[in-house]
């Protein structure tokens, strides 16, 4: 272990983090996507509510115990089995074009019931890694950037999914989704370690992130591993307040996560009429002003911090006025323009981006010992998102042939984002297991 000098090893545990989210979200938009290009035979897209219904409940079912298993056997056994999980899943939708239609439905329902499952543990367990790995003084930014991959994944890939379902077909993209799962389990495997047992770090960067409020011991061998994955443990975190004011403005948050995911880009074909090659560039522009508003938003926030605000404010403000922003996406039904719309979905998820706070928040307040339940429980409500989403975004869609219900929709979930903040959260703080529950 080197001495002489602070390593910034966290650095390269944050970059991992980034990618290994923004592969996961590709892998959850890969199918609206392709799903324009296949055959006729195979007919799906009558069928993506319910595709995108069974990915959601798996993965919302999947979160409390994937946070048990983290918190009993580390996020690097646990995290890097779900990788490969998920890259098997995608591979094998590749394979469902050679089904007779029921079949082939079938099929690709249960490896996306699979799939969502294999990936319920990522974002509990960037959290987790987050909290041993950075001081609170730098949570923020970490935080931010791992959050940031729900927006630089369309970007990054849809260009790329663009290209080869053009190219070479639909079934490429999910190909190319499981090769490069395989490269990243290996790059994962390589690469991860508790704090105090990387190969790489000095003694300095060691003692920085403990003295900053990082949980260091949080993956180390010799930490005793308990057992969070209990009623009485989630009950007592449903007990307070502030967390759950958190819980429900994620839920909130969330549904903007999905709708960019998900039915954004059937939105920019079916209301726009716009071609599969355009709707891989045209989805990119917001995609990265979500991205850089949510690295701005956890720059933002961790500045106030610094600058001798309270954590209350330092998170609460960037988050309020982040989802106020984003309820610009209801301009878009009043322009008719391409331009002008693809200007407001840029500044709604530019907005949602900066508002994109709450692992910060999960990781400066979870109890030691309980990120990985407590962050679960956190992406269950907000995920839940990713089940009532579709229930009342595809009926809006089917019944008014229209998609300006959906915005309003989600233009009213940002606002109740701000209200949860400014009215149930209250003071955010670290808690213990002998804190009151107010």
């Amino acid at each position: 272990m080197a001495e002489a000098r602070q390593t910034r090893i966290r650095y390269l545990i944050i970059t991992l983090l980034f990618v290994i989210s923004c592969f996961s979200f590709a892998d959850r938009s890969a199918l609206s996507q392709a799903v324009s290009a296949m055959p006729r035979n195979l007919d799906l897209s009558k069928h993506m509510g319910s595709l995108l219904f069974a990915f959601g409940v798996a993965y919302a079912l999947g979160q409390l115990p994937s946070g048990g298993l983290l918190d009993r056997f580390g996020s690097k056994r646990v995290y890097g089995t779900a990788i490969i999980g998920w890259s098997v899943c995608a591979f094998l939708i590749a394979f469902a074009g050679y089904l007779a239609a029921s079949a082939a439905f079938t099929g690709v329902f249960v490896l996306r019931v699979l799939s969502g499952l294999f990936q319920s543990p990522v974002f509990p367990g960037n959290g987790r890694i987050v909290a041993a790995w950075f001081p609170a003084s730098e949570r923020g930014r970490a935080s931010a950037i791992f959050n940031s991959s729900q927006y630089f994944a369309l970007p990054i890939f849809a260009p790329i999914f663009g290209w080869l379902i053009h190219a070479w077909g639909w079934r490429s993209c999910f190909w190319f989704l499981g090769a490069l799962g395989c490269l990243l389990t290996v790059v994962w495997f390589t690469s991860i370690y508790g704090v105090k047992e990387h190969p790489r770090i000095s003694r300095a960067e060691i003692e920085f992130i403990e003295r900053g409020g990082g949980l260091v011991n949080t993956d180390s061998a010799a930490s005793v591993k308990k057992n969070t994955l209990t009623w009485a443990t989630v009950k007592m975190l449903l007990s307070y307040r502030m967390l759950v004011g958190v819980y429900l403005g994620q839920y909130c948050i969330t549904t903007l996560t999905w709708f960019f995911l998900t039915w954004f880009p059937l939105y920019l074909a079916q209301a726009r009429h716009m071609s599969v090659l355009k709707v891989g560039f045209a989805a990119a522009v917001p995609g990265l002003c979500g991205g850089v508003g949510g690295i701005l938003g956890g720059i933002i926030s961790d500045r106030l911090l610094r600058s001798g605000y309270s954590l209350s404010f330092a998170r609460k403000l960037p988050i309020m006025a982040g989802m106020a922003l984003a309820m610009t996406i209801i301009a878009c039904n009043y322009t008719a323009s391409q331009s002008l719309m693809i200007v407001f979905m840029s500044l709604s998820f530019f907005g949602k981006g900066i508002g994109a706070l709450g692992w910060t928040v999960i990781s400066d307040a979870s109890p030691k010992g309980m990120i990985g339940i407590n962050g679960a429980l956190f992406n269950l409500f907000g995920n839940t998102a990713g089940i009532i989403t579709p229930l009342v975004i595809g009926p809006i869609v089917e019944k008014t042939h229209s998609y300006n219900g959906a915005l309003v929709f989600v233009a009213c979930t940002a606002f109740c984002a701000i209200l949860s903040y400014g009215l149930v959260v209250g003071e955010i703080r670290r808690l213990d297991l002998g804190q009151s529950a107010t």
